[in-house]
């Protein structure tokens, strides 16, 4: 019984610590827990089924566009990185080396995968020789390593998982049209099966990618009022294609440099489910990503147990042969409140409750995760019900991010608004910016804002700015509109 109490307990409230709300969530809803290696984290099972859920989402997207997937080695000769300077000073503080090998010293460093650029380069040098080779439209899903000072799970770990695509193409244009492409990809996953809205944009030079022509993302705003970059896509031009010698044979016999692009998103994105749509009861997941989408929690008195679970197991049965993913709940060392807290903490989307009386009402009773709204729906018209409030749970959740996102969007016309917003209120702030690093830095030194973005529809932010087109900090003359806040 004391089980049952320790676990009904509430979590930290997010109004009262945020960050103790967000680890709460994670080890009460048994998605991770910290591993003996500093900085690292054990994905535990149901974590794991929620990051599976996402990545089948956006592997589908990825397929659909034409690219395949591939595997490279998780280890780097130093050599291979070291070819490229400036990628390798943007990586330089969070590289991990391995020096030896069993009992042996290695002759050469090996770098453990940071990202990939430079092993997929190499390949691509040698697999690369005519334009009839191109495009090259490869993705991997693999884990990394970054040597982080502080660490948080999900969000930011020492080693973590992700895709990354990498690309090569005959011409600018088309690499640059592969960017776009793959960043309406994450805009499109993100969005519409996360249930979290983004804004797309041009990374400012300072923030982009190292070794990157320019850096493209999307950016969400956490209900902290902080914003995490939820996924990045890069034009790398010819830079890695002239260190590597990735060259062909175009049509016109002259030999040419390829263009190329890579892109990725990471179990980030599982920490910006949870700081997007979670409450003090625990998480909310919206259906398209859920894995488990209903459960069933049968209340079944000692004198009528056989009666409600045959019953809920003919529920479960339909449900799950109408495609709905669903649990049944039979655990009998717990109460139904128990259960209900459980789920709820877990976030599922829809749990459906019957006992005796619904059985002889010949109907059953559904609570929805994102509003606890109470509803019944009959036996004969269960599938069509369930299916009709997941699609209503997946929009209203997008709807509630948005209007969250709108009301903590804010225009500054000057450097001491912004500060008084990003200190007392945080979210995102429209400012013109002029595009000198100096300014940008200002921003950063003095309030500990970035620019997130430039955003893409710049039509739409220069509406949300009714002051001249003067930057921010210095007041010259700006021809774009920035997103600054506060970030992890």
């Amino acid at each position: 019984m004391s089980k049952e109490k320790d676990f009904v307990k509430e979590i930290t409230s997010r109004e009262e610590d945020s960050s103790q709300w967000y680890v709460d969530i994670i080890r009460k809803a048994e998605m991770a827990d910290y591993s003996p290696v500093r900085g690292c984290m054990v994905i535990r099972p149901y974590g794991y089924a929620i990051w599976e859920a996402m990545k089948a989402g956006l592997d589908r997207r990825i397929k659909e566009t034409g690219h395949q997937n591939a595997y490279f080695p998780l280890f780097i000769p130093e050599s291979l990185l070291q070819k490229e300077a400036e990628h390798v000073e943007g990586f330089a503080p969070e590289v991990a080396w391995v020096t030896q090998g069993g009992n042996e010293a290695l002759s050469e460093r090996l770098v453990v995968r940071p990202t990939s650029e430079a092993i997929i380069c190499s390949m691509y040098s040698k697999w690369i020789q005519s334009y009839r080779d191109l495009p090259v439209l490869i993705n991997q899903w693999a884990n990394v390593v970054r040597w982080e000072k502080v660490t948080r799970p999900f969000l930011r770990t020492t080693e973590f998982l992700w895709q990354e695509g990498h690309t090569a193409h005959r011409t600018n244009e088309e690499a640059q049209e592969e960017v776009m492409k793959m960043l309406e990809v994450y805009r499109d996953f993100v969005e519409n099966d996360m249930a979290i809205p983004v804004i797309p944009g041009r990374k400012s030079d300072r923030e982009k990618f190292a070794g990157a022509h320019a850096t493209y993302s999307i950016e969400a705003l956490m209900q902290d009022g902080k914003a995490l970059q939820a996924g990045t896509s890069h034009n790398l031009a010819q830079h890695f294609a002239k260190v590597f010698d990735i060259t062909y044979l175009d049509e016109d016999s002259q030999l040419k440099y390829v263009h190329q692009t890579s892109w990725g998103v990471s179990t980030r994105l599982v920490g910006a489910l949870i700081m997007v749509h979670g409450d003090n009861r625990g998480l909310k997941i919206p259906p398209k990503i859920a894995p488990i989408q209903v459960v069933i929690v049968p209340i079944a008195p000692k004198k009528a147990k056989e009666m409600v679970l045959d019953k809920a197991y003919q529920l479960k049965a339909r449900l799950s042969q109408a495609g709905i993913r669903v649990h049944l709940d039979a655990r009998e060392e717990y109460s139904p409140g128990y259960k209900f807290n459980d789920w709820e903490m877990r976030g599922v989307p829809l749990r459906l409750e019957v006992g005796p009386r619904d059985i002889e009402n010949n109907q059953a009773v559904l609570v929805r995760r994102d509003n606890r709204e109470k509803l019944f729906a009959a036996f004969d018209q269960l599938e069509a019900v369930v299916d009709q409030l997941l699609n209503s749970i997946q929009n209203d959740m997008l709807t509630a991010a948005r209007d969250f996102m709108e009301t903590n969007s804010f225009a500054a016309a000057d450097l001491a608004e912004m500060e008084k917003i990003i200190t007392e209120k945080r979210g995102f702030v429209y400012a013109w910016w002029c595009g000198s690093e100096e300014c940008e830095l200002e921003a950063k030194e003095r309030m500990a804002a970035t620019i997130r973005n430039i955003p893409l529809d710049q039509e739409g932010a220069r509406q949300r700015v009714c002051s001249e087109a003067k930057c921010v900090h210095c007041g010259r003359d700006a021809q774009e509109v920035a997103i600054f806040a506060r970030a992890y």
